[in-house]
């Protein structure tokens, strides 16, 4: 299989011909921006490349030895041997491509300051556009235009500094990336409620800095009045302590193993309204909705009114309040221990029905054995069970387009002969490393 992989170049070494190559070669290369099919390891195209090739090798690779080619012919006669020679050419090509992978995540990570850099100029650029329409067919440029202009440039350059100073995080994405590498739904909501509240508040204090006279000056003070603003507040409070007790809760969850989490490749926009193995999930799609929904309300009551903050009805804040409460509800429901319910020596077609000796295989049967995310095969090739003091890697079993061992439901694995005859507890270990109950079944010699 490493011959394989360094024959299609998926180990990130350089074409044949040495790092100079043929005459000409490198020019060539810096000329492209080394485009095309180039798989050097240290330019973004040839992370992709190299990305790409093990990723083509590995499903080459998994639907050949599903098929039943290639392995070797002292092995064909015993299908234990078969078989666990075959989980470990797919768990070695699996390594690979997952390092292949990650890198090709780090890198669209380190790039992701410039986009958000430009997206939040955009914005820029289409408020000044609203702007200049709505003085154009209105009562002309006022004070209050100006000051909301001048708050979206300082806004702006604060984030383009932010952006800039966590480029190697994802820029402005950086505080709203979890501890998963993926995009928290909530820590997202909280944030955009900050900056809408920040920046109504910056074009108050640009007003008043404008102003020509007290009588102006009072009346943006009485704009920041709690009775205007409470309903605001209260919506900012509730999803800032929603961000804070989710950290909270899913951190303890994890560390009391009653909820598995596996560290995603890179963040995707998915990730607001998706679960871990990406579902949609009905409490982040209608937080995020509700959320949504409520912002634009409160923009559209900050345009027509810029002289006072965003008065939220209360009734739509009560509507933002039964949002988040479900949603901190789903939190608390979703996850779980993964549970062994039953094992069962596992039997062959023409096979007789006998106790579980050493060598035989058995079917382990249950709930969680895959953590959500954990569909990987470098993440599979993970799954271990645990027979008394031995510790058995549950073997990878490919078919054609995925895999039929290990499953959420159901492992097979064979007893070692290093099991010890008698009463033998076996446990199940996660890829997220995280361990089942204890089963005991009885094994003889």
């Amino acid at each position: 299989m490493a011959g394989d992989t360094a024959r299609d170049g998926t180990a990130g070494t350089p074409p044949a011909g040495g790092p100079a190559g043929p005459a000409g070669a490198p020019r060539e290369a810096a000329a492209t921006g080394h485009g095309g099919g180039c798989a050097c390891a240290g330019c973004p195209h040839g992370v992709k490349e190299n990305r790409r090739r093990a990723l083509a090798e590995f499903r080459r690779r998994r639907d050949e030895l599903a098929a039943g080619d290639g392995v070797p012919a002292a092995l064909a006669h015993s299908p234990g041997a078969s078989r666990q020679w075959v989980s470990d050419e797919l768990a070695q090509a699996a390594r690979v491509l997952a390092e292949r992978t990650r890198a090709e995540g780090d890198l669209w990570v380190g790039g992701l300051w410039r986009p958000t850099v430009v997206a939040v100029w955009g914005a820029v650029v289409v408020l000044l556009i609203g702007q200049a329409l709505t003085a154009a067919f209105g009562a002309g440029w006022t004070v209050a235009r100006t000051a909301g202009l001048l708050a979206a440039l300082i806004a702006a350059c604060l984030l383009s500094a932010a952006a800039r100073t966590h480029r190697a995080r994802g820029g402005v994405s950086a505080p709203i990336v979890g501890e998963d590498n993926r995009l928290s739904t909530s820590r997202t909501v909280a944030a955009a409620w900050v900056l809408l509240v920040c920046y109504a508040v910056l074009v108050l204090a640009l007003e008043s800095a404008l102003a020509s006279d007290a009588d102006a000056r009072r009346r943006l003070l009485a704009g920041l009045d709690l009775q205007r603003g409470a309903g605001l507040l209260t919506v900012l409070a509730l999803t800032c302590a929603v961000a804070v007790v989710v950290r909270r809760t899913v951190a303890l969850r994890v560390r009391a193993q009653r909820l598995q989490k596996v560290r995603a490749d890179r963040p995707r926009a998915a990730d607001l309204l998706t679960d871990d193995s990406g579902r949609g999930a009905f409490a982040d799609v209608q937080y995020v909705l509700v959320s949504s929904v409520a912002l634009v309300f409160a923009a559209v009551r900050l345009g027509r009114r810029p002289d006072q903050l965003p008065d939220l009805p209360w009734g739509l804040t009560l509507l933002v309040v039964v949002s988040a409460l479900t949603y901190l509800a789903g939190k608390y429901a979703e996850g779980g221990r993964p549970v062994i319910l039953s094992i069962v020596r596992s039997r062959e077609v023409g096979d007789l029905d006998a106790p579980i000796r050493t060598g035989d295989d058995i079917e382990i049967r249950g709930s969680g054995f895959v953590p959500p995310g954990a569909e990987e095969p470098d993440r599979l090739a993970r799954t271990t069970v645990r027979m008394g003091a031995v510790h058995v890697h549950v073997p990878l079993v490919p078919v054609p387009g995925g895999f039929a061992n290990p499953t959420d439901t159901v492992l097979t694995v064979p007893v070692p002969v290093d099991v010890e005859p008698g009463r033998v507890e076996v446990q199940v270990i996660t890829a997220a490393g995280v361990e089942t109950n204890r089963y005991s079944i009885d094994v003889l010699d």
